[in-house]
């Protein structure tokens, strides 16, 4: 098995400012590097880890009941944040950690069809209780809907081709597995794209995975639930790995943390000023240093951003 490394670890404890008798949420609990991190330093606290993909709270549990047992897996879309700690009686925290994307575990198990680099049936589930998987995406969605998402959730510049050479060989027989689909999208780009670094199937793969397991509408969804939810000096951590999703996260974070606008030339007096809520704690984000890049080639992509809550 590979050595599973948990991206900027250090730096999202920091920012968590962990109080030991806190209440903490891991919206990814992935193989619980960060979430065990979290877990020895709340002695007096609890802590509330998501994650959509059973096999990955399986996994992680064991490693946690080696720390403590002051911990709740839940089974679901970190979305659910409200929801799910609502039924537990939980109404508020301390803060929360979210690590986004796909799990490196994901990515390295084949059958799960997530990458291009192996030949398994088309899948993209992080959930596998659901229904909507890459095969139904790629076989039954329209020209236009293919087009739409690789270029809105891949930044494809070739979304046209690319969904055109889908639809014709959809016509011959169904696309069963990643291997087909990497063949045909490497049929529909020039050769000067597939001569270029990188893997010429990478921005649909993401598309197709953002679009099966509604990434950002997940995003924007668990974002302003976990501000709400903050406690006054609570923070919220969250990693983001491509530019779609950095976005949301710093477009958000600095709706609540600026006042709203207001026409200048309308007088306002002092105490009628908006007072915002919350804070940036970075400005611009923080990335792996030196030593964690040659440790672990996948922390390269990931930005962190983080924020409080100040009244």
């Amino acid at each position: 098995m590979m050595k599973h490394y948990s991206v900027l670890l250090n730096e999202c404890i920091e920012g968590l400012s962990i109080q030991e008798d806190g209440i903490y949420v891991d919206g990814t609990l992935g193989r619980g590097g960060h979430s065990s991190e979290i877990l020895k330093r709340i002695p007096k606290g609890h802590l509330y880890a998501f994650d959509r993909d059973i096999s990955a709270i399986k996994e992680s549990t064991p490693r946690l009941q080696e720390i403590g047992n002051n911990f709740t897996c839940i089974h679901s879309a970190f979305s659910n944040l409200k929801e799910e700690l609502h039924k537990l009686g939980v109404d508020g925290m301390d803060g929360m950690l979210l690590d986004l994307g796909v799990s490196s575990p994901q990515f390295d198990e084949a059958d799960r069809g997530f990458s291009y680099r192996f030949d398994a049936p088309l899948d993209m589930r992080m959930d596998q209780s659901q229904e909507l998987s890459a095969y139904t995406i790629v076989n039954t969605w329209s020209y236009e809907e293919l087009v739409s998402i690789f270029y809105r959730y891949g930044e494809e510049n070739f979304s046209k081709q690319i969904a055109r050479k889908i639809e014709q060989a959809r016509e011959k027989k169904r696309i069963e597995t990643t291997g087909e689909l990497v063949k045909i999208i490497k049929s529909a780009l020039p050769m000067k794209v597939l001569n270029k670094k990188g893997h010429p199937a990478k921005k649909v793969f993401q598309a197709i995975r953002i679009a099966v397991n509604d990434e950002l509408g997940e995003l924007e969804t668990v974002l302003k639930d976990a501000l709400d939810l903050l406690h006054v000096g609570g923070r919220l951590c969250v990693i983001s790995f491509q530019s779609l999703e950095d976005r949301i996260v710093k477009e958000t974070f600095a709706s609540y943390s600026k006042p709203k606008q207001i026409d200048k030339r309308i007088p306002i007096l002092p105490q009628d000023m908006e007072e915002v809520s919350y804070r940036l704690i970075n400005r611009k984000p923080i990335l792996a240093n030196e030593e964690e890049l040659s440790e672990n080639n996948r922390s390269h992509s990931a930005k962190l951003r983080i924020i409080e809550r100040i009244r």
